[in-house]
């Protein structure tokens, strides 16, 4: 029989809810901040069980589009919820655990070797990076580039070109892990604060505290809601 005749592969049942409540938020003129109809009002008008819901609104929450405050309702962070297909997510999600080992391994080594290596100008680029990031979050964005530039700055103090060319292979991967990770309500400040203690290792030339601190915020970066979602759940 022809290869031509696949199994066709039916949306989700929970991805069409996204897809309806995407629409609603649109027509409705909701934004950021608003309240969008508890779960058992959303399975009601779309003819879906409230797993299906749960599972949309879970698809929402882990992208950062929405605040599920338990016992108090769901509401928007933005405007819009304009959400990354579902087999993107997947897809990252597979990855993510491998670009966090990876992180950890080379960049506890970055940090160690940086405390040792570094210049008064390496210290300045790791600090005009944090200062970038504090900027960042205090117009309410996430930090992103100052999170870019602090890393950077530490793996250019390591003065290691072999691993160096290992983060620069992973660099896509590391990016998807950053924003997984600074799009989690709160997480932007605890970064930054946390890469606040890395930067105070390495300018006291301490490498065993700098691959503490170091792995500790690998560690922290590893607690997504993405990694907890089972993209399988019950429809």
């Amino acid at each position: 029989m022809s290869d031509t005749l696949r199994p066709i592969n039916r949306p989700r049942l929970y991805e069409q809810v996204v897809a309806s409540l995407r629409d609603y938020v649109s027509s409705a003129g909701l934004r950021a901040g608003d309240r969008i109809p508890p779960e058992r009002e959303l399975a009601e008008r779309l003819g879906v069980s409230r797993a299906s819901v749960k599972q949309a609104i879970v698809v929402l929450e882990v992208q950062g589009l929405v605040d599920v405050r338990h016992g108090g309702g769901t509401y928007l962070l933005h405007d819009t919820l304009d959400a990354e297909p579902v087999a993107a997510l997947v897809d990252r999600r597979r990855r993510l655990p491998d670009v966090l080992e990876a992180r950890e391994a080379l960049e506890t080594k970055l940090a160690e070797l940086a405390a040792e290596r570094r210049t008064e100008d390496d210290l300045a680029e790791i600090e005009s990076a944090l200062a970038l990031m504090q900027r960042e979050i205090d117009a309410g964005e996430n930090g992103m580039e100052g999170d870019r530039r602090f890393h950077a700055a530490v793996t250019a103090a390591a003065r290691s070109s072999l691993l160096a060319e290992f983060m620069r292979m992973i660099a896509d991967q590391i990016a998807e892990s950053r924003t997984e990770s600074l799009r989690q309500q709160g997480r932007p400040q605890k970064s930054l604060e946390q890469h606040w203690r890395i930067a105070e290792a390495i300018r006291a030339q301490d490498g065993a505290r700098a691959i503490a601190a170091m792995r500790r915020h690998v560690r922290t970066v590893s607690r997504v809601r993405l990694l907890r979602w089972e993209p399988d759940g019950e429809d």
